[in-house]
């Protein structure tokens, strides 16, 4: 029509699609112009972020072993007292990371919530993590079965925004013995774990003592991340880990569950990116109005065959 538009993103597959001119900032200035007929994604990422980046994890060989959660039909209600999700059934093996791609709504969240104890679940619905059945129980008896959740909604469930990010690194385990005792605080076990985690997993950050409101959504997530991997879990659950973060983050969070798989973890992966779950998923289940509509070694699928199924476009 005729109108000029100013499109900012940080999705590289958007602004290659869409763009005539491409102006790239980091940290504040211009550092670079270019168009996408002269440019690659990874030129776009190298230029936002000041040093390669890998977009496609390196996902090296991993055994899987025993399964660490069994989910048998389960069912949840969503908050407008639907089933949101029907009938679910799936298991999750160590050192595999499960993919679960789907169209926003179609209960995923519903799903994550119920197996971290967060949402009721209905009639023979059955959660066991490593053994012990949790369906109908709390987050605290989940999290002592083995779950560490990255949750999808960081600022609403994962963090509070007015704590500091010392204050959100022990947020769930303030009351183990290493930071408390006979109800009172230890502050210097507190700072000196919260330094080492910030250190560890390169969060930007004035200081710990920092707001973690003041903090970019990156960062943010790298401080959620290094919370629950610090409990040592033996099932990450995370949703949407990289959802409106930036290019470098995403990198991390990716090599940091890539991590965890080969540490042995059992992961469930719960996003909307396609890229993603194909680049990091060993076995992507695929959701729709509450079901999976199968389950498919990550080796197999298409970008197509995927989107089909998401849109409950069987191929049977």
């Amino acid at each position: 029509a005729g109108r000029g538009l100013v499109f900012i993103s940080h999705k590289l597959h958007e602004v290659m699609a869409l763009s005539d001119r491409i102006t790239v900032l980091r940290n504040g200035k211009v550092t670079g112009f270019t168009t996408p007929a002269q440019s690659s994604r990874e030129q776009l990422a190298e230029m936002m972020v000041g040093r390669s980046v890998l977009l496609a994890p390196e996902k090296p060989a991993s055994e899987t072993g025993e399964p660490r959660l069994r989910v048998t039909n389960l069912n949840v209600r969503g908050d407008r007292g639907t089933l949101a999700v029907k009938n679910l059934s799936v298991d999750v093996f160590a050192g595999e990371i499960l993919g679960v791609a789907g169209v926003s709504g179609n209960g995923q969240r519903e799903f994550a919530e119920a197996i971290a104890g967060l949402r009721p679940v209905e009639g023979d619905s059955s959660i066991i993590l490593n053994g012990s059945e949790v369906s109908g129980t709390d987050p605290r008896t989940c999290r002592d079965a083995g779950l560490s959740y990255v949750p999808e909604e960081r600022m609403k469930d994962g963090a509070i925004g007015e704590f500091t990010v010392s204050e959100n690194i022990v947020l769930v385990d303030h009351g183990n013995e290493q930071f408390a005792q006979r109800g009172l605080l230890k502050f210097g076990p507190i700072r000196d774990h919260a330094r080492r985690l910030v250190k560890l997993f390169a969060v930007k950050t004035p200081s710990i003592e920092t707001k973690i409101s003041a903090l970019s959504g990156g960062n943010i997530q790298k401080v959620i991340l290094a919370r629950e991997l610090a409990s040592k879990p033996t099932v990450l659950l995370a949703a949407q880990p990289t959802r409106g973060v930036d290019i470098g983050a995403a990198e991390y969070i990716h090599s940091q569950l890539i991590e965890q798989r080969t540490a042995g973890i059992a992961t469930i992966l719960i996003s909307e990116d396609l890229d993603e779950v194909l680049g990091l998923a060993d076995r992507i289940a695929v959701m729709f109005e509450g079901q999976i509509m199968t389950i498919i070694d990550a080796e197999d699928a298409t970008r197509e065959g995927i989107g089909l199924l998401m849109a409950g476009v069987s191929d049977s």
